[in-house]
């Protein structure tokens, strides 16, 4: 019954006219993102960061929810008829959507992944909600020092969440950490790394770091790779499966959707992993008759339910523990600071409306995608062929005045083509910024913690392995960065690092 009483407040806000708009202009635009290869939910979440600052916060979280989901659905577009996946979550779906899409069953392909994203994200849906209340009870336990020991959690989890080198990782976190605690210390008023510039004095601003290293970042990379694509058909027809096409994806999509979900809430998994591993699992399960990489609707359905899935649930350890597990999630969190809300725990407590909200709206959202974006197939086709030398002007624009609107601040604009720069130079030497990122927006919170629990303990840092809580969290930090560290596990990295390559 609970459940229930918690589904139905967040559909009352999810449902309010308002926020059915702001689901509806989120999984539109992610559709489009998704459509465009080189302009992912990150790039377009951090420049989308200053617009959502005169709206409520539950609005601002549904309309960036929508993109990041959107995008996964807008993904599968491109890879099923152009064999150029707009999300890196899309790449398996290439393999057997284009093939699909030269034997003239485009439209069952589309069709199959609309479907199959529909239903994992329905019960995406459901596997969140049901992990609410249990998670609800754990927050009301935590002190300052539980709250020290999950960020430290959360740093550990980043190193995860990067790809390549565990040194670059380490560096970018060391990095982010210093870039968070530039300004004006708010205990001794001291200024700290601000080199006597007082525009620095309240430190570097979430919104220009973001749109710095993944906006202006995302397009200095882009520019290097501007192709002009043709979509193999200028029509679709046949969007509507047959019994017997829903028969061979239903199995696939509810394998996909529990590999999803479950990877999903991991850190380092999210849609890209759980797409990757569905395909795996398909073609183990499957009878030898299944062609798969020759136009199997198995291997669009699977892959398609596992990123939509992982997607959604990936919000889990977000909203309930602050920790993100993909680059998308450390930008939410972003968000919920821009707006006043301390990420994590009390979430669920002190903003009810607001975490059922967000957990609705997922629902609703894809019953947009679902309803809308298959009869405007043809739109996005078109989308497809635009050449990026005639986007990036419009959208660099767009980033200067996103930054500027929010102190009104010309050195902002500096400050964001500097990490734009950055960006550009962190891709050339296989640095991931999420890390940086993420230790960017933990840090501050950590030192506040880490001072609260001491100034309650009279300076005694015991306090943070004799609350059971905290030292469960410290733990469970030192098990996953030794297991990071361990030989065997660094080589596989290093493995599938070089083949993403």
């Amino acid at each position: 019954m609970e459940l229930l009483a918690n589904l139905g407040l967040g559909l009352s806000v999810a449902l309010s006219l308002d926020n059915l708009l702001y689901a509806l202009a989120g999984a539109m635009l992610g559709t489009a993102i998704g459509v465009l290869p080189g302009l992912g939910p990150v790039a377009t979440i951090s420049i989308l960061l200053p617009v959502t600052f005169g709206l409520p916060p539950v609005s601002a979280l549904i309309m960036l929810s929508g993109i990041y989901y959107g995008a996964q659905y807008g993904g599968s577009t491109t890879a099923i008829l152009v064999n150029l996946p707009g999300e890196s979550s899309s790449v398996v779906t290439a393999l057997d959507g284009y093939a699909m899409a030269r034997q003239g069953q485009a439209g069952k392909a589309l069709a199959a992944a609309a479907i199959a994203s529909f239903m994992a994200g329905t019960i995406a849906t459901l596997v969140i909600a049901m992990f609410g209340p249990p998670l609800a009870a754990v927050a009301l336990k935590f002190g300052p020092a539980e709250y020290f020991s999950l960020m430290v959690l959360g740093l550990v989890a980043s190193i995860v969440l990067a790809h390549g080198s565990l040194l670059h990782a380490f560096g970018m976190i060391l990095f982010g950490l210093l870039l968070g605690i530039v300004g004006t210390d708010v205990n001794s008023g001291a200024e700290r790394y601000t080199f006597g510039q007082p525009w620095l004095a309240d430190g570097v601003g979430f919104v220009t770091l973001a749109m710095g290293l993944y906006g202006v970042g995302e397009i200095v990379r882009n520019m290097e790779h501007d192709d002009r694509r043709e979509p193999m058909l200028k029509k679709v027809t046949g969007l509507m499966p047959t019994w017997a096409d829903i028969k061979r994806i239903l199995a696939p999509t509810l394998r996909g959707t529990a590999l999803g979900s479950l990877l999903g809430i991991l850190p380092g998994g999210g849609a890209t992993l759980a797409s990757f591993s569905a395909y795996a699992l398909e073609k183990k399960v499957a009878n030898s008759q299944v062609p798969f990489g020759q136009g199997a609707i198995e291997g669009v359905a699977g892959p398609e339910a596992a990123n939509n899935a992982g997607a959604q649930t990936s919000f889990i350890p977000m909203l309930t523990l602050g920790i993100p597990s993909n680059p998308v999630m450390a930008l939410m969190i972003g968000a919920l600071i821009i707006h006043g809300i301390q990420p994590g725990p009390s979430v669920m407590t002190e903003q009810p409306a607001l975490f059922w909200g967000i957990i609705a709206s997922m629902w609703v959202g894809n019953l947009f995608l679902v309803v809308l974006n298959l009869p405007l197939v043809g739109l996005w086709v078109r989308m497809v062929t635009v050449p990026y030398h005639l986007l990036y002007p419009a959208i660099l624009v767009f980033c200067a005045i996103g930054v500027y609107s929010v102190n009104n601040s010309v050195w902002d604009i500096y400050l964001m083509a500097g990490f734009g720069l950055l960006g550009y130079v962190f891709a050339k030497l296989d640095c991931e910024p999420a890390p940086m990122l993420l230790g960017f927006i933990l840090g501050p919170m950590m030192e506040e913690f880490l001072r609260r629990a001491l100034l309650l303990s009279k300076g005694d840092p015991g306090v943070f392995v004799t609350r059971p809580i905290s030292a469960a969290l410290l733990t469970l930090a030192v098990v996953l960065l030794l297991l990071v560290l361990s030989p065997a596990l660094a080589r596989r990295r290093a493995e599938a690092f070089q083949e993403e390559q």
